[in-house]
């Protein structure tokens, strides 16, 4: 029935455009979230090993050092503050030992000329692993 004489309807159409744009968010969303399982996977069987305790501990040789430049080996005072005397005294406390590792212990106000005559002389003595013991801040 047409009350109304001579109007012509429009035609209803669809836009589709936003339509898409609104499903195109939905899949970019679908893929961002997704989670992904793997579907293959490599099975591994790892080497198993048995360890021992180490038989012989490592040598460690203490250095004490304090405020005035005296030098301590192993709790014993060295008498030459030179830097072969120093040497003579880290051979004398590492004996027959190989490889010793040399810990550094210099007080906070010691010069730093008296730590490098050690770290010399432990290279003149011909052992290499030098490390310094620090202690943490009190406080902190």
């Amino acid at each position: 029935m047409n009350f109304q004489r001579g109007k012509k309807h429009e035609e209803l159409e669809v836009n589709l455009v936003p339509l898409i744009d609104v499903l195109l968010v939905i899949i970019i969303f679908l893929v961002v979230s997704a989670t992904f399982s793997r579907v293959t996977e490599l099975q591994i069987n790892l080497p198993t090993a048995d360890a021992e305790n180490p038989k012989d501990k490592p040598l460690v040789i203490n250095v004490g050092i304090d405020e005035s430049g005296h030098y301590v080996i192993n709790n014993k005072d060295v008498s030459d503050a030179s830097v072969p005397g120093i040497a003579d005294a880290l051979r004398k406390a590492v004996g027959d030992g190989k490889d010793p590792t040399i810990i550094i212990s210099a007080d906070a106000k010691s010069s730093h000329q008296s730590v490098v005559n050690v770290m010399e002389a432990s290279r003149q003595a011909g052992y290499s692993q030098i490390t310094f013991a620090t202690q943490a801040r009190s406080g902190s």
